[in-house]
């Protein structure tokens, strides 16, 4: 059975950052553990299916290839042995899911849920870019302005005037964390929150910047450079870590995705990695066939006709389409011969095409002729 998309399994979207990542799979991981779903096995593979999204959406590298290739970017990643969490070897990312289960269900644990600190991650950036269809075929570099908030040049980004820095919290003593202890009939559970005082960051600004008025950033643009593989589609997109907006107080910056978009193209249509070209053809090229010129996104090529050729035949001309993105081969362009009826005839056109009218007719009633003494001599009449 196909995987199902990991963003889908997560209830995510694909711009979705860690913390959302994170949070999605708490959620999932508490609702469908086995522990917790005993001899159901739709629970446990809800888990596994789960916990395999987890790993990839949360790892850099394999998010990348995963946003860019899907699950074809991924094969190999698990090993042949399949895709399994019975040793729980991601637990240690999240000691608040694995201790709240476990301390609940074998008892007198300490249950301790922990709320990131520091600055804010910045936002998520999405540009969309257009490429033309031979931009596709061949790969391109483009340059692309990005307007977003950056961090501020006057204070580095802290957001305290030059000359001060920010002050260590004096409610969480500067770890950005309070905790709050409860017991219960499970044992003690520790709930760790970012603090009210200092919003999670650790340290409080007593003589704000000027300049980004104590936010440690400001809005202003830059300009990148984006290798654009041979082969992308509409709606892929390549992911630029860090190049976000940002964050608030020096905090990290989020990512930009660049999504493709393809512009429509005057003779081609594209149909995977194959491409459509439509070739007008007159009665007497197709009738006598022959070499006729046909533009290619390499540029223009000769390709023959057989002579007869009706109208709606398809050609292949060989690796004339699109590179696989993946590296799997070049498509083949595919052109498909319409014939050409003229609508606005000269005299001396309109005279040869009467001649040809007569010819034809004596043909074609001569061939109805033969046709119809086959059926007779078919059915015996």
């Amino acid at each position: 059975m196909a995987k199902r998309d990991y963003y889908e399994v997560l209830g995510l979207s694909k711009g979705a950052s860690e913390a959302d990542v994170k949070s999605s799979y708490r959620k999932l991981a508490l609702k469908y553990h086995p522990d917790r779903n005993q001899g159901d096995k739709e629970a446990e593979e809800s888990f596994k299916e789960a916990s395999e999204a987890y790993e990839v959406l949360s790892d850099a590298d394999k998010r990348a290839r995963y946003d860019q290739y899907g699950h074809a970017g991924l094969e190999g990643t698990f090993g042949g042995g399949g895709f399994t969490w019975s040793d729980f070897s991601h637990a240690g990312d999240f000691e608040d899911i694995f201790g709240d289960v476990f301390g609940s269900f074998f008892g007198g644990g300490r249950t301790l849920r922990r709320q990131q600190a520091g600055p804010p991650r910045g936002r998520d950036l999405r540009i969309t870019l257009e490429l033309t269809l031979e931009e596709v075929a061949t790969g391109v570099d483009k340059k692309i302005t990005l307007n977003r908030l950056q961090r501020c040049e006057v204070c580095d980004g802290s957001g305290a005037e030059q000359g001060s820095k920010p002050e260590a919290c004096g409610t969480c003593g500067g770890v950005g964390q309070v905790q709050q202890v409860s017991r219960s009939i499970f044992g003690q559970s520790v709930t760790v929150t970012a603090c009210p005082a200092c919003e999670g960051v650790g340290t409080v600004i007593r003589s704000p910047c000027s300049e980004c008025r104590g936010q440690g950033r400001n809005r202003g643009s830059t300009t990148l450079s984006v290798t654009i593989p041979a082969g992308v589609s509409t709606d892929q997109y390549l992911t630029l870590r860090d190049q976000g907006e940002v964050g608030a107080r020096g905090g990290p910056s989020g990512d930009c995705m660049v999504v493709i978009q393809e512009k429509e193209h005057e003779d081609f249509v594209r149909q995977g990695n194959d491409v459509v070209y439509i070739l007008p053809v007159g009665f007497a090229q197709a009738t006598l066939g022959g070499e006729l010129e046909v533009p290619t996104l390499a540029g223009k090529s000769i390709m023959k006709i057989p002579p007869g050729t009706q109208t709606g035949k398809v050609f292949r001309m060989r690796g004339k389409g699109i590179p696989d993105v993946n590296g799997r081969g070049v498509g083949d362009q595919l052109v498909q011969v319409v014939l050409w009826t003229p609508t606005d005839l000269t005299r001396e056109e309109r005279e040869l095409f009467e001649a040809l009218a007569q010819v034809e007719k004596e043909r074609l009633a001569s061939r109805d002729k033969g046709f119809f003494d086959k059926i007779r001599a078919t059915f015996g009449t």
